[in-house]
């Protein structure tokens, strides 16, 4: 049966993979509708490409030249925030791809569970900032979360026909990005330049900064305590340079289970828009004969402390990951811009923690509001 897809994101890193994907399985998909920020040129050419019901723009200021690129074509145009929120909602939408970056994608995702859609999540913010909501709605409205992060995909495969019970531990293995290997003065110096040439993984730009952080791993630490119900000291991370073992599972009876596979996001995007089934792909496979060095290694939360800062954060509770995560993105981009030095980016965080007001129960409301306040405060603070 064909399923029908909204891609939020679509211009991003994901979004343009789960293009990839849909252009490959024309008979399983097609596009109901795309989304972007700015990026209206790639808008533009997607619409054009897969001639989908709607797209919408979140920047206003681009609705007039969208509307006429496209206004020989049937699609509609839709502009604002507030837009994506109700184009979810649409009864012909089968799977929503929540490939937004950032405290943005939070809205049109709650929309999306409120309105019964499968959720195919890579906005990893969403379960940072408001994961006991997110669950508890989820729940309530019969919705399917399915994780399209790698590691987080690799851990669903592995606890698929498992009793949650017998969890002893989560393994969520971490490439240690661009800087694994550099000494704290070293770290002083790098540039974004840098920052921004993994190893391994094509992403876009803020998640590739928060990986050399490891704040993107501190933020996975958060997402698989909601998806997986398991308390944050049963995840520990471990450094995986080769990022062939995606993650794995420790059970109680002391065995374990692990998900490898070449490091290219297609897979666990192919696995979550087609689950529970396996389709066949022609994306990359292993080469046993040449894998023949897998190694592990602990994580340094003394020269990664973004990742020490987001379990304290997990282990705080309340509304201390939406300043967490609304402290980053705001260190994450002075950092990009070149105002901030790399170990700053840690400063701001903990500072903004530190001085943020705490809500322990906090409501979605609140959840807006402290990620306004702890906004103001991460751009205020003397470097």
């Amino acid at each position: 049966m064909l399923k029908h897809l909204a891609i939020l994101g679509s211009t991003g890193s994901i979004g343009t993979q789960t293009l990839d994907i849909v252009r490959a399985y024309p008979d399983r998909f097609s596009v109901y509708a795309l989304t972007a920020n700015t990026s209206i040129d790639r808008l533009i050419e997607q619409a054009r490409e897969f001639n989908p019901v709607a797209v919408c723009i979140a920047d206003e200021t681009y609705y007039e030249p969208l509307k006429e690129a496209l206004k020989d074509t049937d699609i509609k145009v839709w502009a604002g925030s507030d837009s994506i929120s109700q184009i979810v909602t649409a009864s012909d939408i089968d799977i929503v791809v929540a490939a937004m970056v950032g405290f943005a994608g939070l809205r049109p995702t709650i929309a999306a569970i409120e309105a019964g859609k499968t959720i195919a999540l890579a906005n990893k913010e969403t379960l940072v900032v408001a994961g006991e909501i997110i669950e508890r709605l989820a729940v309530k409205h019969h919705t399917a979360i399915l994780p399209v992060d790698s590691e987080h995909s690799a851990i669903f495969q592995c606890l698929t026909g498992e009793e949650p019970s017998s969890i002893e531990k989560i393994l969520l293995t971490a490439s240690g990005g661009p800087f694994r290997q550099f000494t704290t003065d070293q770290l002083q110096t790098v540039t974004a330049q840098q920052a921004l040439k993994h190893p391994n993984w094509q992403m876009g730009n803020k998640i590739t900064i928060d990986s050399a952080t490891m704040m993107n791993k501190g933020f996975e630490v958060i997402e698989a305590k909601w998806l997986f119900g398991v308390e944050y000291d049963q995840i520990e991370v471990l450094v995986h340079p080769q990022s062939i073992v995606h993650s794995a599972v420790q059970f109680s009876d002391g065995s374990v289970k692990a998900q490898l596979g070449c490091p290219d996001m297609r897979l666990p995007i192919l696995y979550a828009l087609t689950y529970p089934e396996r389709t066949e792909s022609r994306l990359p496979r292993i080469d046993w004969l040449k894998t023949n060095n897998l190694t592990f290694e602990q994580a340094d939360t003394q020269r990664f402390p973004c990742l020490r800062l987001a379990y304290e954060a997990i282990a705080k509770g309340g509304n201390m990951t939406c300043i967490l995560n609304a402290a980053n993105e705001v260190a994450n981009l002075k950092f990009r811009q070149g105002k901030c030095c790399f170990p700053q980016i840690a400063y701001i965080i903990e500072h903004t923690m530190q001085q943020a007001a705490y809500e322990p129960q906090p409501t979605l409301e609140h959840l807006f509001l402290t990620d306004l306040q702890a906004r103001q405060i991460a751009d205020s603070i003397s470097l």
